[in-house]
C-alpha cells in the first residue's frame, strides 16, 4: 500500500501537470490531529478545475490516480438522486488498498466552497493564489453540542413516540418493521443523549467521531457492554429484549442529563412506558 507521504505527492503532481485544475485540497479525517492515523483511512480530495464537462466524458484519466479496483461516479446513477449539484463525485478503490474520495467542482465556485466547509479543509495546491486567508483543519463543527432545554425534550420526546413503532412491529412479528425504526431512529437518540452525558462530564469541546464512532471510550467497561448488548437483535426475544434495555439506558442517561442541565424531566416517559407494556402488550395476548 503506497502511503501518506507517497499519496499527496501524487495528488500534487497531478495537478502541476493538469493545467485545468486550479486548486486542490485535502478534507476529512487525514487533515483531523484528533483522529489516529490509520492505512483504513480515505483520501478525501476536492479538485478546482475550469471545464468540469471535460473530465466527465472519459474516465481514462483517473489513470494517473493508480490501478483502479472500482469505479463509483454517484452524481451519474439513477437509483440514488446526485446531490452535489453542479460538482461531480468519483469513488474509487485502488489495487493497493488506496481509497480515494474525489470532487471535482468549479473554479468559480471557491468561496462558496470554504464557506459551507465544515472546516476539516487543508491547501494543497493553490496554482493562483486565490485563497488569501490561512486555513487551520478543526473538527470544531463536529464537537458535542450542549443541548437546549428545547432539543433536550424533542429527543426524549422522539425516542418515547418510536418506542411504540417498535413495540407494535415486534408484537405483530413485523421484525424488519420494528428493527427498522430501532436501528434508525430510537438508537440515534440514546446515541445523542449518551453524547450529551458525556459532554456535561468531559466537557463540550471535543468530538466523539462520526457514527460515534469514540463514544465508547468515554463510558464504563459495563456501560459500553450495556450499549454493545442493544444490537442483540437476531430474533423476536432477542429484540425485545434490546429493546428494554435501550429504554432502560435512555432513560437513565437522559435523566442524568435533565439533572445535571437543570431540565424538566419528562412525564411522558412513564405514561409511554405504561402505553406499551399496558395496552400493547394486552392487545398482543388477544
Amino acid at each position: 500500500m503506497r502511503n501518506e507521504k507517497e499519496m499527496i505527492n501524487l495528488f500534487e503532481n497531478i495537478v502541476m501537470n493538469d493545467d485545468g485544475v486550479r486548486l486542490s485540497v485535502l478534507e476529512g479525517s487525514r487533515t483531523n490531529k484528533n483522529i489516529p492515523k490509520d492505512d483504513f483511512q480515505d483520501y478525501d480530495l476536492s479538485f478546482f478545475v475550469t471545464d468540469i464537462e471535460s473530465y466527465k466524458k472519459d474516465d481514462c484519466w483517473l489513470k494517473v490516480f493508480g490501478d483502479l479496483t472500482f469505479l463509483q461516479k454517484p452524481e451519474d446513477m439513477r437509483l440514488f438522486p446526485p446531490a452535489l449539484g453542479s460538482w461531480f463525485s468519483y469513488i474509487m478503490y485502488f489495487n493497493d488498498g488506496i481509497k480515494i474520495d474525489l470532487t471535482l467542482i468549479p473554479l468559480n465556485e471557491v468561496e462558496a466552497y470554504l464557506s459551507e466547509s465544515d472546516g476539516l479543509v487543508e491547501i494543497l495546491i493553490d496554482k493562483d493564489n486565490r485563497i488569501n486567508k490561512k486555513i487551520i483543519p478543526s473538527d470544531k463543527k463536529y464537537w458535542i453540542k450542549k443541548p437546549s432545554e428545547q432539543e433536550f425534550d424533542d429527543c426524549c420526546n422522539e425516542f418515547w413516540h418510536v418506542s411504540t413503532y417498535v413495540a407494535k412491529g415486534l408484537f405483530r412479528k413485523e421484525l424488519f418493521f420494528a428493527l427498522d425504526h430501532f436501528n434508525q431512529i430510537l438508537r440515534p437518540e440514546l446515541f445523542r443523549v449518551i453524547s450529551w452525558a458525556v459532554g456535561i462530564k468531559e466537557g463540550f469541546d471535543f468530538s466523539v467521531g462520526k457514527n460515534y464512532k469514540f463514544i465508547g471510550n468515554y463510558l464504563s467497561e459495563a456501560e459500553l457492554e450495556k450499549l454493545v448488548n442493544t444490537f442483540s437483535q437476531s430474533g423476536y426475544k432477542e429484540s425485545w429484549e434490546s429493546f428494554e434495555l435501550c429504554c432502560e439506558l435512555f432513560r437513565i442517561y437522559s435523566k442524568e442529563v435533565a439533572s445535571s442541565l437543570n431540565y424538566k424531566y419528562p412525564e411522558y416517559d412513564g405514561k409511554m412506558t405504561n402505553f406499551v407494556q399496558n395496552i400493547y402488550t394486552k392487545l398482543s395476548e388477544k
